[in-house]
């Protein structure tokens, strides 16, 4: 890793008690005359009036430290846009499955950070593209998901799925969840999917509420290239990347999920691994 000048912070807004923490770390990285770039949100905890659009963070950093939860997480990763910069995620409270770092350990696991004793994962990303006819719409990389929901209430939506562009189902669901294993803690989980170990080289299709009980999850090897063709009205269907940006289709819209180019290196503590965080968040048993 290398050597720390510069930090970006990005941070969670209206946290009532995040104020002490941001001035704290930024006091802390002052002392040790690094440079640091604020969101807007950091700023105002931090009683400064510098600060960058979260997009303009990541620029010409060594490191961004987020400050919140999984969510805010996952707004940091679309800003840092396939930059191979770690990433410091500090959970505020929440469930929190990729915010490993505590508001208890942030000094002494950031002093670990500055020295280079530190474990880093790499999430590969999914990228996602939306077709209509020739054209494409939109493209979008996700950390977690790609999500093909119902737009109306008590509606259910007609999906066509192909791997490989050969078709694998057609479902008649309250939606559809395309994961990576990052993502399979998430929305993914919820719906009944399998919890998949990060450094798998796999997605995950998981159905939501299907009409058909014999449809369940299934696991794909990376590689694959996989088409979702919306079935239903215009305006039925809403697609959503990682549940922060989306939009409504059309009838005969393909929206084309495959491995992304780009993935996010997240900073783990040394003594904390994926099975210790599961048992923590997920209240299993331990000896």
């Amino acid at each position: 890793m290398a050597t720390i000048e510069t930090v970006g912070i990005i941070s969670k807004p209206r946290i009532e008690h995040a104020a002490p923490l941001v001035s704290g770390v930024v006091q802390w990285l002052a002392r040790r005359d690094i440079k640091i770039h604020l969101d807007e949100e950091s700023a105002r905890y931090a009683g400064s009036t510098q600060f960058l659009p979260r997009a303009d963070v990541p620029r010409d950093v060594q490191l961004v430290i987020v400050l919140g939860g999984d969510g805010t997480l996952l707004s940091a990763a679309r800003a840092i846009g396939g930059r191979d910069i770690p990433i410091f995620a500090v959970n505020f409270g929440g469930l929190g499955f990729l915010t490993a770092i505590t508001v208890e350990e942030v000094y002494a696991q950031l002093a670990h950070a500055l020295h280079g004793d530190l474990l880093i994962g790499r999430r590969r990303m999914l990228h996602c593209e939306l077709w209509r006819g020739a054209t494409l719409v939109s493209a979008h990389d996700a950390l977690n998901d790609a999500v093909l929901s119902k737009a109306e209430i008590a509606r259910m939506i007609d999906l066509e799925v192909n791997v490989d562009e050969k078709l694998m189902c057609v479902y008649k669901a309250d939606g559809l969840i395309v994961s990576t294993p990052t993502g399979s803690t998430a929305y993914s989980l919820s719906a009944g999917g399998p919890i998949v170990y990060p450094s798998v080289a796999a997605f995950c299709i998981t159905p939501i509420c299907p009409h058909t009980l014999t449809n369940r999850p299934v696991i794909l090897p990376d590689e694959s290239a996989i088409e979702v063709i919306n079935r239903g009205d215009d305006s039925t269907t809403y697609l959503t990347i990682d549940g922060q940006v989306g939009e409504l289709l059309e009838k005969g819209d393909r929206v084309v999920c495959r491995r992304s180019q780009h993935s996010i290196s997240l900073i783990r503590p040394p003594d904390k691994l994926f099975f210790d965080v599961l048992r923590e968040k997920l209240k299993w048993g331990s000896r």
